[in-house]
């Protein structure tokens, strides 16, 4: 590899959510420090307490989570690592029932919404969520009525900002009526542009948009590909160059690259410094799209 890169999220830029949370638009999803199928612990608890130790020294002060990682274990493991979060944003989710490894349901009913604001509140051991993101909307239940739940919960202040999570256009904007909503996070990457168009409607209302399953790039990272090549060319992995397409692609977008390795994290985190040319970017673009329409 030709290049080194200095490993800080500041690289990345910033973006202030809801108008007042200012944060380093790389962050860190804690998703993958459970254990298989997201579900119970870590393969290596000592391994997932040292990466997520390591965030504050790599500058990086997003940090996206859900009650249903594990489910509970990624937000305990955050308290024990990084209490009392002094210039870190947590950010989880509820919404979303957990019944075994890759086992997942929505459950939107009010009152349950309520027990995941009030549990999450208890383990992350805070007063307020600064961000709190419903993870999935409820088909089974009107979402209005979710929506109202929120809002509730919001006013009385156990909840700062709201964000909505696998959403289409049509909900963020039937959401909007209910409360302000700051941040949506969808599946996006280099491959998957199902969500241009909520991207494109979050980049004009100054929304956060946090894609989930950041790095994929399929075929694109194979050995060889121009993934690879540019990976080998800015001394990085492609992961890397991932994330770095991501935080060019738009400056709403707070990609959450996780892991539960200190040396994947150091990895991804370079993406931050690495800086595509405009000839480069458009075509990794080229490229994804190709691939999406295969």
């Amino acid at each position: 590899m030709s290049q080194t890169v200095e490993v800080t999220a500041s690289a990345s830029g910033t973006f202030a959510i809801g108008g007042d949370l200012t944060v380093n638009r790389l962050g860190f999803g804690a998703m993958r420090i459970t254990g298989p199928g997201i579900w119970g612990p870590p393969a290596s608890r000592d391994a997932a307490l040292e990466t997520l130790k390591h965030l504050p020294q790599l500058e990086v002060n997003l940090i996206d989570t859900a009650d249903s990682y594990g489910p509970d274990i990624s937000e305990e493991l955050i308290k024990e690592a990084l209490h009392p979060y002094k210039g870190l944003l947590i950010a989880t989710k509820g919404g979303f029932t957990r019944h075994g490894p890759d086992l997942w349901a929505p459950l939107g009913r009010p009152e349950y919404l309520r027990q995941c604001v009030l549990m999450s509140l208890r383990r992350l051991g805070i007063e307020r969520i600064d961000l709190w993101q419903l993870h999935r909307v409820d088909p089974k239940v009107p979402r209005d009525e979710q929506f109202d739940a929120v809002a509730a919960m919001q006013r009385e202040g156990l909840i700062r900002h709201v964000g909505l999570s696998e959403v289409p256009v049509d909900d963020i904007e039937a959401a909007q009526k209910h409360f302000k909503v700051v941040t949506v996070q969808n599946q996006y990457n280099l491959v998957d542009r199902k969500s241009e168009d909520v991207l494109d409607y979050c980049e004009e209302h100054n929304i956060g948009f946090i894609p989930w399953n950041p790095l994929a790039a399929g075929e694109l990272a194979k050995p060889g590909s121009v993934v690879s090549n540019m990976a080998n060319a800015h001394g990085v992995t492609t992961g890397a160059i991932a994330v770095a397409w991501l935080l060019k692609r738009s400056r709403v977008i707070l990609p959450i690259p996780g892991t539960s390795r200190v040396d994947h994290l150091l990895d991804n985190v370079a993406g931050a410094s690495v800086k595509l040319t405009d000839e480069q970017f458009k075509e990794l673009d080229r490229q994804g799209r190709n691939a999406t329409a295969r």
